[in-house]
């Protein structure tokens, strides 16, 4: 008599499966995303003089413009 006790479990099990799937996904992409966002934070940044040396060195800004760059960034 209590063989078709549990008949209709089957999907709820899958479904339940599903969400813990889910929850672990989410878990691992957050993790993963807070320690990329640190260790891009972590760099140093780049000096604004030598961003206007390597733009006055490829041909990006004259000679005037870089001089007022370095002008502006000294005061």
């Amino acid at each position: 008599m209590a063989w078709h006790a549990g008949a209709g479990m089957g999907w709820w099990m899958l479904f339940g499966g599903f969400l813990w799937v889910m929850f672990w996904g989410t878990v691992i992409y957050l993790v993963v995303s807070l320690v990329r966002r640190s260790q891009t934070d972590s760099r140093e940044r780049e000096d604004p003089i030598d961003v206007a040396k390597r733009r006055y060195a490829s041909g990006q800004i004259t000679r005037e413009q870089y001089e007022q760059f370095r002008r502006d960034l000294a005061a």
